[in-house]
């Protein structure tokens, strides 16, 4: 599978293209800006992008995907739960002194256990709310590969002090639904470098308890 992370918009977002050498079908996951260098990205590999995930609405992660939607034609999926926000997305762009972008309504929603399989990359949906109310994971089982958003980072976990998060859900999310998995799966958080479930569980402040 080709894998490209791109770290993009103000805040850094980790933008994942993800795919399928055989097909050259492609899921971009968290479009939060910089869209010229996603489609970039997209055209060195040959790729044509099928679906467009979002982990959340936090601006920061779903800026940009109105236009790469535009570009591509691709759905864009997020869960519903965070069409809330969506609805402040002007006050959100206030927060970081930026122009308020278009944010659609998702195509379709990413609800706990919705498979993603487009051609040849095949995923699940894990609903793990508590820094939004939508917010979700993406796990790739076959790549050990855990998309984590903005719920758990290397040596952290998400804030929960913004609309719709909360911190007691957030830790009931980790614990129920990415604990679990195998300890060898790769973390990659929405923002920063990538991490291990194994190296979370044995260091990570918040998780010691749990």
């Amino acid at each position: 599978m080709i894998h490209e992370i791109l770290a993009v918009g103000p805040l850094q977002c980790n933008c994942s293209i993800l795919g399928d050498e055989a097909t050259r079908e492609a899921i971009v996951v968290d479009p939060g800006g910089d869209i010229a260098r996603i489609m970039a990205a997209v055209q060195k590999h040959g790729l044509t992008v099928k679906q467009i995930l979002i982990t959340h609405a936090h601006i920061d992660h779903i800026a940009g995907a109105a236009r790469l939607k535009q570009l591509t034609g691709a759905p864009i999926l997020y869960n519903r739960h965070d069409l809330a926000l969506v609805r402040i997305m002007d006050q959100q762009a206030g927060w970081l002194g930026i122009p308020t972008p278009d944010v659609p309504a998702p195509d379709d929603t990413l609800d706990e256990g919705k498979v993603i399989d487009i051609g040849g990359i095949t995923g699940s949906v894990l609903h793990t709310p508590g820094h939004t109310e939508g917010s979700v994971s993406l796990y790739l089982p076959s790549q050990s590969l855990l998309l984590a958003g903005d719920t758990l980072f290397a040596g952290s976990i998400g804030r929960t002090d913004l609309p719709g998060g909360d911190l007691r859900t957030l830790l009931t999310s980790i614990r129920e639904r990415l604990l679990p998995l195998p300890e060898d799966t790769t973390v990659l958080p929405g923002h920063g470098p990538a991490t291990t479930l194994a190296a979370e569980r044995e260091s990570n402040p918040f998780l010691q308890n749990l």
